[in-house]
């Protein structure tokens, strides 16, 4: 494939910008936080949106900014296919990916790019070009032509909007995970472990054996981490610790009815660590860093250990608009020696975006 150059990305005009030339009305396809990132976007470019709406059997006559929520039937019914619809929240199992594909013929529906830690910067053209160089030195280091194909995709997306330009980049979980090739008897150390899924990705590929550390803030995902993992009878060290750059004390924003919390300024007090003093100096095989926009400072809270012991990561690349570049750039400072395999899981948006990144 081509060396890098800006130009490879196919999509050159943002959603935003083809959203005020369209005339058609918009609709915002869900309610909550994504939804009010949506509409704060849109007040950049002079829009607002005409109304809300939800899957026919989810409507139980909710109201969102003024907005009745209406069916989608009730919607088609009104415009035909002339109007646009704005996916507000996140998607990562079938059959819901299959509509989402279908509706995006039926009435140009798209899923703008605002990602989890928003700064308010969008992602068009403009900024994928001002941070080009930064991409040409992520691109040398893929380690093969599905990384630069996903890469190209999850880029064209998040200037598009266009679901299409996800699901042709989607591969397995699993074939991401059988890129690190484990042997059996490794460290893992899970920064953001939830309440075990990707511990038991572990031991799937690793055999069942391994020494595990698992690090998990959120107290209400703590005790289900510990109660799985005994109900599984897998042995592990679970500390409820957020990963960060050194030890202190920071706040997490909980019910929020997503995946994992968020650090911020108000909300519950949690202790936080760095791997580096954890480990004091033991070896790990495998470290997953998936901490919610903390991924930068717990990278640098894992320097040492990584530059001492060369551990394979998992690395999620999406929840900040930067992630794509700045984190394995970060990582390629910390210890030259690595490829970068990107793969997108299935997810609309570009959420489950992941390096995986395996020393030379």
């Amino acid at each position: 494939m081509r060396d890098w150059s800006p130009d490879l990305v196919r999509e050159t005009r943002s959603l935003w910008e083809r959203l005020g030339e369209s005339g058609l009305p918009i609709y915002l396809y869900g309610m909550g936080d994504g939804a009010d990132k949506i509409r704060r976007a849109l007040e950049r470019y002079g829009l607002a949106p005409a109304g809300v709406f939800a899957s026919d059997g989810f409507v139980r006559g909710h109201a969102y900014a003024g907005f009745p929520v209406e069916r989608y039937s009730a919607v088609r019914e009104r415009h035909g296919d002339g109007f646009t619809a704005l996916l507000a929240f996140g998607v990562n199992y079938e059959p819901m990916l299959s509509v989402l594909t279908r509706m995006e013929t039926e009435c140009r529906l798209y899923a703008p790019d605002v990602p989890v830690i928003w700064d308010g910067t969008l992602f068009d053209r403009a900024y994928l070009e001002a941070h080009s160089g930064e991409f040409a030195q992520v691109w040398a280091a893929l380690g093969d032509d599905c990384s630069r194909r996903v890469l190209l995709d999850v880029l064209s997306y998040k200037i598009s909007g266009r679901i299409s330009c996800l699901r042709q980049s989607e591969t397995p979980l699993r074939e991401g995970w059988s890129l690190l090739n484990l042997a059996g008897g490794e460290a893992f150390v899970d920064l953001g472990a939830y309440t075990g899924d990707t511990i038991q990705l572990f031991l799937e590929h690793s055999g069942g054996s391994g020494r595990i550390l698992a690090l998990e803030p959120d107290p209400k995902n703590f005790r289900k981490l510990e109660r799985n993992l005994s109900d599984w009878g897998v042995p592990a060290d679970c500390r409820r610790l957020g990963a960060w750059s050194g030890p202190g004390e920071l706040r997490l924003k909980t019910g929020r009815g997503g995946r994992n919390p968020l650090l911020g300024e108000e909300g519950v007090p949690v202790p936080v660590n760095a791997v580096d003093n954890l480990l004091a100096g033991a070896r790990a095989d495998l470290i997953k860093l998936d901490v919610e926009g903390a991924e930068a400072q717990a990278l640098a809270g894992a320097a040492h250990t990584i530059a001492a012991w060369k551990p394979r990561l998992i690395l999620s690349a999406y929840h900040r608009n930067e992630d794509l570049f700045s984190l394995p750039l970060q990582l390629l400072k910390i210890c030259p020696g690595y490829r970068l395999y990107l793969r997108h899981h299935p997810c609309i948006p570009a959420w489950d975006t992941c390096y995986y990144c395996i020393p030379e």
